[in-house]
């Protein structure tokens, strides 16, 4: 099931919290670079977040989300992310089809660490190309991905 997320729940946005500190620990440790922002977050900044939240879940259980903004003619994916426990079982994928659903737009626009590898095949299976590289900190690179409808 996937649902909008209230980040001014604190449950929520607690659970939300570890799931990102654990997924964006396993991204880290992919490209060898632990100044990722969401990994240094706190629950205030979390909870203090202007975008828009879709949560997956496994029975109860918070195990996955996206994170967006939009414009007119774009949706900017800024964060996915899934339970490492829970990896590996199409979390990512569903929210990724639910949000094209939910907010169809003519472009969708991301950005992964560029050595994280199941991000970039994740994103390239659904028809995302490559448009950039840019180096974050010295030998730590990010991608950025387009895709047309």
């Amino acid at each position: 099931m996937i649902r909008r997320l209230d980040l001014s729940d604190p449950a929520v946005a607690e659970r939300l919290l570890r799931i990102q500190h654990a997924a964006y620990a396993v991204e880290a440790e992919l490209i060898g670079f632990d100044g990722i922002p969401p990994l240094q977050e706190d629950l205030a900044g979390l909870m203090a977040s202007t975008e828009h939240w879709l949560g997956r879940y496994d029975g109860a259980v918070l195990v996955g989300a996206v994170a967006y903004e939009l414009t007119d003619d774009s949706v900017d994916i800024s964060r996915l992310i899934v339970d490492p426990a829970y990896a590996r079982r199409g979390h990512g994928r569903a929210l990724l089809d639910h949000l094209d659903q939910l907010e169809p737009r003519p472009v969708s626009l991301v950005s992964t660490g560029s050595a994280n590898t199941p991000a970039i095949t994740l994103y390239k299976a659904r028809g995302y190309t490559e448009t950039d590289q840019v180096e974050v900190a010295p030998g730590v690179y990010v991608t950025q991905l387009r895709r047309v409808s």
